[in-house]
């Protein structure tokens, strides 16, 4: 979402002349876009501006201007601590970007947008058009989360559920479309809790199947207490929608679920996964992970590894728990860094064992690859992803951007996949 928005942010200088530049050295303007899920965000914020400050020491200041969730929770701070910053904006104040420029090119005082103005912000995002050109985009459907795990700050910096309207997002997928996009991933804090009067995510991906150059479709990131009859049916119903899907668990201990504020069980998770199974056998599953959440025993992790042998995600993302000011999780009595650190790389062992049982199996098997860009500095090889999302490299004479082939792979490793184009025809490429 983070990329998406620097698009976005993007596409608004434009209107005030602004142009991207690769040499940093002699830009006008900083734009530093931040996160606010993992620790030490605010210290990178610093970091960030700390060696802005270096390159300009003896030239003219540019301005700094610091977007996204770490300004929405920690904006007054920033600018009462850096007096290098000028501007701050919120993740729903993107529409007030280039009023803040023209504000500080005239001298102005320093300015901090951190409302939750969502419904200004994207009607004035629409009237812009996407200009990002990449074989797979991204496109930002809903944004906030009402459902207010004690761990999670997205509540408190993205605010509560708002929905984009079924016609405005249709209208900037035919501009990712005419900007040569085959790939469109749909984007969402929780993205399965989208509904526009009544418009459900599996309405929308519907909707989308049906732009004749748009090929493939993903969304992300889901809550399983949001996975509706609709979207399974979806799965079953719509080849163009991609058999992966990133399902956050955090734990396989309903003790910890319970304490999280997650509103479902392991128990529940499990079926959802057979429902989705039964829909679509072809789909596998990614997921998140806490490890060391308060209150979690050597019994309860037991169980989150219990489930993550049993379910076999292809992909899992962990992190030891990390506090976020102002959540009620901040509150609770930590458990020894040790343990927890040691209970991780338990963990990501054995899912990276998973992992790599996977990979090897899809050796000497063929998939179709959506083909994003030619690799730097690599001559004559091809960067894609093949429907499960698995970074595939092969090695064509020809331009292969944009373009779907069937692929053999014939090598690998955890990260990525290497193959052999077995089919070079281009009415091999997927039919709207």
């Amino acid at each position: 979402m983070n990329e998406y928005d620097s698009n976005r942010i993007y596409d608004l200088a434009k209107q005030i002349d602004y142009k991207k530049t690769d040499n940093h050295k002699e830009a006008d303007c900083y734009v530093i876009n931040t996160c606010h899920i993992r620790e030490k965000a605010t210290e990178k914020v610093y970091h960030d501006v700390g060696r802005i400050k270096k390159v300009f020491r003896n030239k003219k200041k540019p301005i700094v201007v610091i977007v996204g969730c770490v300004a929405q929770a920690e904006g007054e701070i920033l600018l009462k601590e850096e007096k290098y910053i000028d501007v701050i904006l919120g993740p729903q104040s993107y529409h007030q970007f280039n009023e803040s420029i023209l504000r500080i090119e005239k001298k102005s005082k320093k300015i901090n947008y951190t409302d939750f103005e969502v419904v200004e912000k994207f009607d004035t995002l629409n009237l812009i058009k996407n200009s990002s050109s990449k074989v797979s985009s991204f496109l930002t459907i809903q944004e906030g989360c009402d459902k207010f795990c004690k761990f999670c700050v997205v509540p408190y910096t993205r605010g509560s559920e708002f929905s984009r309207s079924t016609s405005e997002l249709l209208n900037e997928a035919k501009d990712l479309e005419s900007n040569r996009a085959k790939e469109i991933t749909l984007l969402g804090q929780n993205v399965n809790a989208y509904n526009h009067n009544g418009e459900k995510l599996s309405d929308l991906i519907i909707n989308i199947s049906k732009l004749s150059g748009i090929k493939r479709i993903r969304y992300t990131t889901s809550h399983p207490i949001d996975f509706t009859d609709d979207l399974i049916k979806a799965h079953s119903s719509c080849h163009k929608l991609m058999p992966l899907i990133h399902l956050p668990v955090q734990s396989g201990s309903n003790k910890i679920l319970k304490s999280m504020n997650r509103k479902h069980t392991v128990e529940d998770y499990l079926e959802l996964i057979n429902k989705l199974k039964k829909a679509n056998p072809l789909i596998k599953f990614s997921s998140d992970f806490i490890i060391g959440y308060p209150g979690e025993t050597d019994y309860d992790f037991d169980l989150t590894l219990k489930l993550l042998r049993e379910v076999e995600f292809i992909n899992s993302y962990s992190f030891v728990f990390s506090a976020r000011p102002g959540t009620p999780a901040a509150k609770f009595k930590k458990i020894e860094a040790s343990v927890a650190k040691y209970r991780l790389m338990q963990f990501q062992r054995i899912a990276e064992d998973i992992k790599l049982k996977y990979k090897k199996s899809l050796i000497n098997k063929n998939t179709t690859v959506l083909f994003e860009n030619k690799m730097k500095n690599k001559k004559d090889e091809y960067f894609g992803r093949d429907e499960f999302s698995n970074p595939i490299i092969v090695r064509a004479k020809h331009n292969l951007e944009g373009k779907i082939r069937k692929i053999k792979i014939i090598s690998g490793n955890q990260n990525t996949l290497f193959g052999e184009i077995i089919e070079q025809d281009e009415t091999q490429e997927f039919a709207a």
